[in-house]
């Protein structure tokens, strides 16, 4: 078991010695931090949402409208956050996001955010749509618990060879996008007609892919706008139905989860499918301008399907008590995003660290000053609806 909520007296005990945190401990002001000091390019990239914002304001507003009600006079001595989930005992209920594109906000990208997740303790996602190759990373993450988010090409042979390099590079769990189909209309890209797509970034696991160079006259090297068009003729399809499904199942034999379901049915359908579990996701506010803020769907999802899958949880998450009232909604385990990739533009690999302590220290505290011992007995009688 580890103790979470040491880091506060980590940080107290530095203080002694003139020490401050070089990034807040109130994780909501990474943004406001990280929008002053990094390029307006990168920073509107990883801050943008569809439409005018409305879908990210309506995660915050569901999470905010849930209070959690705390229990006096239980024993919180002794505390285990670990989870058990997709068939892996985690040491908490917390895992990094899947995020793409990370070269804009840090040169060493994927990797430090891996080395970090690794350095903690908990799993780190990543994105197919990386700067960094899938194979790279796992060599980074060392031992440390990893995932793969596929974002399912149109090309049956890429996916193919996707999964079987995510499977010999040690990633454990599958996270299929559901969300993603196509790129949703962004205000702030436009507005600086910033995709880094387009520039050949984000696309390492591509152009290191024996199934996608066999489609080009020549390497991306030699003719990278010819393999940048060949990059986003196959990454949008919008044609995808459940009956494909069977096709990733075929293709890769550990969890699959799919990712941004916001409709019970939806996670009924992923149940009946076979499906290891789901993510409560609305991409952050990143896909559908005016969407059901994510945590207000949480709780009719959980109930319908929370006894035949993993249910995991996204969208808004900012500090620990956001955590608790999602566990105590029926998610498992949360993935933490745009916190920590701000953290990363900030300070690399030390930032993301941060990050994730302050968020698990934060849980710690809040859940045992709730009376919870563990990050399972926080349950829907511990919150209430305000």
């Amino acid at each position: 078991m580890t103790d979470w909520a040491a880091f506060q007296y980590e940080i107290y005990l530095n203080g002694l010695l003139g020490k401050v945190p070089r990034l807040p401990t109130d994780l909501s002001r990474l943004a406001e931090i990280a929008e002053a000091r990094l390029p307006a390019g990168p920073y509107g990239y990883v801050a943008g949402n569809a439409g005018g914002g409305k879908t990210e304001a309506a995660n915050r507003e569901a999470l905010d409208r849930w209070r959690i009600v705390p229990r006096m006079l239980r024993d919180v001595g002794t505390r285990d956050l670990s989870v058990e989930v997709l068939g892996r005992r985690l040491p908490a209920p917390v895992a990094l996001a899947p995020v793409g594109v990370l070269s804009i906000m840090h040169p060493d990208a994927e990797t430090a955010a891996a080395r970090a997740a690794a350095e903690v303790g908990v799993p780190f996602t990543l994105s197919s749509a990386s700067s960094t190759s899938m194979e790279d990373v796992a060599e980074a993450s060392g031992e440390g618990e990893r995932w793969f988010q596929l974002y399912w090409p149109k090309d049956r042979e890429v996916t193919k060879s996707f999964l079987r390099r995510a499977k010999e590079s040690g990633y454990s769990a599958l996270l299929v996008t559901l969300d993603t189909w196509l790129l949703s209309w962004r205000p702030r890209d436009l507005d600086q007609a910033y995709l880094p797509f387009l520039h050949g970034i984000g696309t390492e696991n591509y152009f290191t892919d024996p199934a996608f160079l066999a489609g080009l006259a020549k390497p991306p090297v030699e003719d990278l706008q010819a393999a940048v068009m060949h990059f986003v003729g196959m990454f949008n399809d919008p044609t995808k139905t459940w009956d494909d499904l069977d096709f990733i199942r075929e293709n890769w034999d550990g969890p699959i989860v799919l990712k941004g379901v916001l409709h019970p049915d939806d996670a009924r359908r992923a149940a009946d499918a076979g499906m290891d579990g789901i993510v409560v996701s609305n991409h952050g506010g990143r896909q559908v301008a005016g969407a059901i803020g994510a945590a207000d769907a949480l709780p009719a999802i959980a109930e319908a399907v929370g006894d035949r899958l993993d249910v995991l949880f996204d969208s808004g998450i900012r500090g620990g008590e956001d955590t608790a009232k999602a566990l105590a909604l029926g998610a498992k385990t949360v993935l933490l995003g745009r916190p920590w990739v701000y953290a990363l533009g900030l300070d690399g690999q030390a930032g993301v660290e941060h990050v994730l302590r302050a968020h698990l220290a934060e849980l710690d505290l809040t859940l045992a000053l709730s009376g919870h011992a563990t990050a399972t007995s926080i349950t829907r009688d511990d919150v209430t609806r305000s």
